[in-house]
Parts: structure tokens; sequence; C-alpha cells
């Protein structure tokens, strides 16, 4: 028989097992524990990050969220230490906050840094001439000198809308601590953090101011529209028709209505005023304090208090004035503020108008039987320019039909989109108009306002207040 040969397969690849001979294996296992531990470090960092933006988010008080910001800084760095140094807006400076692995170093490097802060600020407030180098710089070289050449000291600067307002520090003690710049962009990243919550906590704070003054406006105004006549009185053969109209929430228009007689007016339960018909004297006043917003509104309150009290004793209207100038000059003097005061008393047993006038707009009386119009004015300055003003006495007997409007400059002084004034042509124009198309003084407020609201332009509010005050004579039956 012949013999078959056996075909064998080579065993080099047993043989180099069974030597026990290297293999890759170990690289690998190191490699991926490297991975591994890139990896935790990643999620350690992200968690790091991510809890300091849910502070961010979550505390309303910043002290809460500065006393993070050290810990933070020095857990991303792996460093052993932090620091936070504000800059306060008087130039001085402030440890706010420091963290140190080290409890018991920690009271020390405390002293040390509150010693460099307090002799900063001294320095800073004995002399008027500049530190040779930055704060930021003068205060890293103290930090560095302070801690020694055995710790590394690492800063970012903390900046709000561009303007650093502290400095961010980590330290560390390990001579082989690396400063790379992953550990520079996530101390960057702390600071801005702290940036946005100081931004945050300023804006809260002026938010919380602006509300404060929108409630005391919303009060002041309250107020000032209760000052007010609230209704128009009813005086025998007088129909009387008057608004006011604000620029601002608080305005220093004023107009008046006083009885010369205050046993005319009675005060029922409901708190209403209540104004039968008298035939007693009234006074009828209007005025203007230069100026708007509440230091007006506060003077045009000052002025209602005073002239409310003159008018009790009696005198002329040009003594009224020259009171009343005396009383307010001081007030009026230190405030750089001035009042426009046109003051009558009108008596409808006579039908006399009696008037005098303190450099305000001189009201506008249309007289029925003629059909035409003229000015009521006399010579009188302004009250609260010179403490010695003299003013002149007037009147003008008025008849059935006749009409008087009183009014501010927030009239003459309205301005259209082309930035022309209505002026005072216009006002008696559209008055004249008015007196012959309306027969009740609420017609011819209401036609008044509309023709200047039309010159102006309906999408625009008032530049200046607006006060009309429309006075007329009717039948006394």
């Amino acid at each position: 028989m012949t013999a078959v040969p056996v075909y064998r397969q080579p065993s080099s690849n047993n043989n180099a097992i069974d030597s026990g001979k290297p293999t890759d294996a170990k690289p690998v296992l190191a490699l991926k524990e490297l991975v591994a531990s890139l990896y935790r470090e990643q999620n350690k960092i992200q968690n790091l990050l991510s809890s300091l933006g849910f502070a961010l988010r979550s505390f309303n008080n910043l002290n809460q969220f500065l006393e993070l910001t050290p810990l933070m800084a020095a857990r991303v760095t792996d460093a052993d230490g932090g620091a936070l140094i504000l800059f306060k807006s008087n130039g001085r400076i402030s440890l706010e906050q420091l963290h140190c692995q080290d409890n018991q170093a920690t009271g020390q490097l405390r002293r040390d840094l509150e010693k460099i802060v307090r002799q900063l600020n001294i320095s800073d407030h004995q002399t008027t001439e500049p530190f040779p180098l930055s704060l930021s710089e003068h205060l890293d070289r103290q930090i560095r000198q302070t801690l020694g050449t055995q710790s590394q000291l690492y800063s970012t600067p903390v900046l709000v809308k561009n303007t650093e307002r502290g400095r961010l520090y980590v330290f560390s003690n390990d001579p082989e601590y690396a400063w790379t710049q992953t550990r520079r962009k996530l101390l960057q990243l702390v600071a801005d953090q702290t940036a946005v919550a100081i931004a945050n906590n300023e804006l809260t704070i002026e938010l919380r101011s602006k509300e404060r003054q929108d409630r005391e406006l919303e009060i002041a105004s309250e107020i000032q529209l209760r000052l007010l006549p609230r209704k128009c009185p009813l005086i025998k053969g007088v129909q009387l028709a008057a608004r006011c109209q604000t620029a601002n929430r608080v305005g220093g228009d004023y107009y008046d209505f006083i009885p010369t007689n205050y046993d005319q007016l009675r005060q029922p339960q409901d708190g209403k005023v209540d104004s039968p018909t008298t035939s007693v004297p009234w006074s009828i006043v209007i005025g203007d304090v230069m100026g708007k917003g509440v230091p007006a509104g506060l003077i045009m309150t000052m002025t209602r208090g005073m002239l409310r009290a003159e008018v009790l004793n009696r005198h002329t209207p040009a003594q009224i004035l020259e009171h009343l100038n005396r009383v307010m000059f001081a007030d009026l003097e230190n405030s750089h503020r001035f009042v426009t005061l046109f003051y009558s008393e009108y008596d409808p047993q006579t039908r006399i108008l009696s008037y005098s006038n303190a450099a305000h707009h001189p009201p506008l009386l249309w007289q029925a039987s003629t059909g035409t119009i003229q000015r009521l004015d006399t010579e009188g300055m302004l009250i609260g320019l010179d403490p010695q003003s003299s003013y002149e006495n007037a009147q003008t007997s008025l008849s059935e039909g006749d009409t008087i409007i009183y009014y501010t400059d927030g009239f003459t002084d309205a301005v259209n989109q082309s930035g022309d004034r209505f002026e005072e042509e216009n006002l008696i124009q559209a008055f004249e108009e008015a007196c012959q198309i309306y027969d009740s003084p609420q017609g011819i407020l209401d036609h008044l306002f509309d023709k200047v609201h039309q010159f102006s332009g309906s999408d625009q509010g008032n530049s200046d207040d607006m006060t009309l005050v429309v006075m007329q004579i009717k039948s006394q039956k």
C-alpha cells in the first residue's frame, strides 16, 4: 500500500502563547482607565459648573452666591484654595469670600489678605497720587508676596459691563501644579458667572428702587387729584367746567374754586363735597408751577393751602397775591422754581369779576353782546421772584352769555409734528368758534381740548400739563 501524507498546521502561535511573552492587553487597559478618569473628571467639572449655574438662577441673595465662588474656582481648577476680592463703587476694596482646603491655614490666610486689603484702602485714602501699578497689579503683587514662593497664584478679573469689579484668585501648594489653558478658561468661566450675579443683583436693586418710586408717584398723583376740585361748585347765575391733564403722573398745574364763606359748604358722611347753589362771592384761581413732576406737584400743593388760608382774610385780589408772594418767597427761592397765578373773585349779586395777575397767561373773555374777545390782565411779577413785588387790581362787569376761559401754557405751547406751536391766536380762534357753536361750558371745554389734540396729533401725549376752566354767565332765574 502506498502511504498517504498527513498535513499539519504550524504551531508557532501556540508556542508564543505558551512561552509567556508580553501582549498589548496591559496598554489597552491603561488607556481605558485614563479615558475613564478623564470622563469622570469632565463629569465632575460639568456637575460643579451646573451647580454654580443653578445657584445663579436660584439665589435671591448675592452673598449666598458669592460664598460659592472661591470654592467652585478651587474645585474646577484642582487648586488648594480660592479668594474673591471686590472693588467697591467708593474706590475701596474688600475681601468678600475665602476658601482653603487646609482649615488650619484658612485663619492665617484670611488675616493676611485682610491686612493687604486694609493697607491698600488706607494708601488709596491718604494719597491722591496714583499707584505706580494698576490696582489689580498692585493687589496681585501684594498677595503673591504674602503667599511666598512655595505657593502658586493665579487670578482673573471679574468684569461687569466691561468694568473690572474685582479679582478671583486660586492658589496651589503643589510644586507640580500646572496652569493649563483649560484651567484658565474654567477660572474665567466662574468669574463670568460671578459678574452675572453682581449685575443681576444691581439690576434687581434698581428695579426695586424704580418700583418704590413708581409707588410714591402713584401716591403723590392720588393726593394731587384729591386736592384738585372733584366737581365744580354751583354758583348762582354761573355754569362752570374744568379739566386738568398732566404730562406726567404728577403735574404743576393748579386750579381751584374757593368760597369766601366756608359756612356755605357742608361735609356729608360719604366724604363728597356737596355745594348747594350759593350767592356768596367765589374765588376762581388758576396757576402753573415752572417745571413738571413731583417737585412741581409739591409746590402746587403748598400754593393751594396758603392761598385758601389767605382768601379767608377777605383782602383784595392784589393784596392776596402780595401776601402769598411774601410767604412763599423763601421756599420758592430755595427750590429755584416760580409760580404764575391768576386770582379772581366773582360776586353773583353784582356780576362783577375782580382779579389780579401774577404773570400768568391772561384769561380770555368772550362778550356775548358784541361777539368780541378780550384779555383779562394786570401788571405783576411771578410768585417767588421778588419778595417786594406789587400787584394791580382790576374789575370787569359780566353779562348773561359772557364766557371766560382760564388756561395754562400747555395749550398755547402744544407742538405739532412739524414743530409749530398752537399759540394764542389759534386758541382765540378756537374759543370764538366754540362760543358760537356751544351753549354750555362743557361743550366749549371739550371743543378746545379736541382742537389742541388734533393740532398736536392724536398719537402724541401731552408735552406739558394742560388745564382749562370755562366760566359762563347764565340767567339768575
